[in-house]
């Protein structure tokens, strides 16, 4: 995992690789503006013959600014920047790479905006645009011609790369400061940014890629950041090996809870995202009414029906026979499509207290467990839960969505701590916390995912994974990394709109191929 850092930290960390590894300040500028670069051109292409408007501060995110524009220059592209301060003010790296951008690009290639509508002139008639104007030391709203000229990127409609994070972002809360820019792509230099991850953040970011300057990582390690960002390495690396000697008992067997009548649909799609992650075994147990039409949609999961109420939902007297069947499974999964029904309530407050698996909660699990968060310390094994924000306020007192979404960091961490559970709490950057306090933010996913099923789907591998016997922390984070790659895979060949749940399940083996051969 990488650590994600607030500003603070990333002062340290460049401070001490300036003065305690030797590095200057002009080498860690020089490798900023190259990967900037480098990731300009994987998402646009070749930058020669392209019109590229930077838009320069005074600090050492104008001094970046500088270095991409004579690369660019190098590059053959059509380099102008604008400067929004005098040359004398600009600060000491800064001013040196000024001055060798000037040697590449002549004096002309530099002017100060002298009014509004020139300014919106020079960014309208551009292809491309970069954002250099503000780092991570933003405190106080932005105001004066900065704001005019972040308003007028953002009415440009022009691709915007923003250097670090965007102009006008407060770094450590994704708060806008007044105004921020909105960009396309945010290539963060050295560790990611919290405000990148959270509030407005999300939005104004764009997608988000990192460049490593050449920090120690004896420096990172020393930093001990509390918040992470899951990577593909970490994911891989907590896959099941595929044995050349194995058999489906190899890979654990899942027993999933869930559904009722108009509701199958939810454990038809958790069974066989279960499976599609790699589990061995997958049996559901479902009310016995809705047993055959569960067992129409499902070819390779099993079913176990249940006592059931007048309703078609799970019935309190089913118990024991509930708690027979998680006997003999590997983990459990509860929760898709069981609804509220008095007696299913009953039903899952006792199970939850008494099953002796491993387990994740979900969707009416959750709901079950609305005023009576505390039953989750008295299950034996700390459980994995997957709300959404709606569930999560349902689950702390005196929360509402509202209060949840202005801090889903710092909730999910709460939570964890004090239920002594591992949380992943979905949403955009889906949150996963661990009862030491420890989190981690998924990088992946993306709006098409925001459709009926998908958390269903979540909960199917989440519980995939605890069967086969990979440890809570690893299995939330794996599956909510794969599950976005899914749908990053999805939204890449179908388009974000039309997007149904279904689709992240048939993309999940690609997603899996991708990851386990990169």
């Amino acid at each position: 995992m990488i650590p994600i850092v607030t500003a603070e930290q990333m002062r340290t960390l460049d401070r001490r690789t300036i003065t305690e590894a030797q590095v200057p300040g002009l080498t860690l500028m020089e490798r900023a503006g190259t990967g900037v670069v480098a990731h300009l051109e994987q998402r646009y292409g070749s930058p020669a013959g392209k019109v590229v408007t930077i838009v320069c501060g005074k600090g050492n995110n104008g001094g970046d600014g500088f270095v991409i524009g004579r690369l660019l220059k190098r590059k053959k592209a059509k380099v102008h920047v604008l400067l929004l301060v005098s040359p004398q003010d600009l600060a000491r790296d800064a001013k040196t790479m000024y001055q060798r951008f000037l040697r590449s690009a002549g004096p002309s290639a530099v002017t100060r905006p002298t009014g509004s509508d020139t300014m919106r002139r020079r960014l309208e008639s551009s292809e491309l645009i970069v954002d250099a104007i503000l780092g991570t030391g933003l405190s106080t709203p932005v105001t004066g011609l900065y704001f005019d000229v972040i308003e007028a990127i953002n009415t440009a409609g022009r691709p915007t790369i923003a250097v670090d994070l965007p102009s006008g972002l407060q770094a450590d809360t994704g708060a806008v400061m007044g105004t921020a820019v909105r960009a396309n792509l945010t290539v963060t230099l050295g560790l990611p940014k919290l405000g990148l991850y959270c509030g407005a953040g999300i939005e104004h970011a764009g997608a988000v890629r990192l460049v490593n300057i050449g920090i120690p990582s004896s420096f990172v390690d020393a930093v001990g950041s509390r918040v992470m960002l899951i990577s593909g390495t970490f994911a891989r690396a907590a896959l099941p090996a595929r044995h050349l000697t194995a058999h489906k008992g190899t890979y654990g067997h899942l027993g999933l809870v869930a559904g009722s009548v108009g509701k199958t649909g939810a454990a038809a799609m958790a069974a066989t995202a279960a499976l599609r992650v790699g589990t061995g075994l997958v049996t559901v147990a479902v009310p016995s009414s809705v047993n055959d039409i569960l067992e129409a949609k499902l070819l390779e999961a099993m079913t176990w029906p249940m006592p059931e109420t007048k309703a078609r939902t799970f019935a309190r007297s089913g118990l024991d026979r509930l708690l027979t069947f998680a006997g003999t499974r590997d983990a459990i999964a509860l929760g898709p499509g069981l609804t509220t029904h008095p007696e299913t309530v009953d039903l899952v407050q006792e199970f939850i207290k008494r099953v002796d698996q491993p387990c994740v909660l979900d969707a009416d699990a959750l709901n079950a467990l609305a005023g009576k968060a505390s039953l989750l310390t008295e299950c034996k094994h700390p459980p994995i839960i997957t709300p959404h924000p709606g569930e999560m306020a349902r689950l702390e007192a005196e929360a509402t969505t509202q209060s949840v979404n202005q801090d889903r960091l710092g909730t999910a961490v709460r939570f964890a701590h004090e239920r002594g559970v591992f949380v992943v709490l979905k949403g955009a950057r889906t949150v996963i916390a661990r009862p030491d306090g420890m989190a981690a933010i998924c990088p992946t996913g993306n709006p098409g995912m925001a459709t009926a099923g998908t958390g269903d789907v979540l909960t199917g591998m989440v519980g995939g994974l605890l069967a086969q016997g990979v440890g809570p922390w690893e299995a939330a984070c794996a599956a909510t990394y794969l599950h976005g790659l899914a749908g990053d895979r999805a939204a890449a060949d179908l388009g974000q709109p039309g997007m149904i749940a279904g689709d992240v399940i048939h993309h999940l083996p690609h997603a899996l191929t991708s990851l386990t051969q990169s």
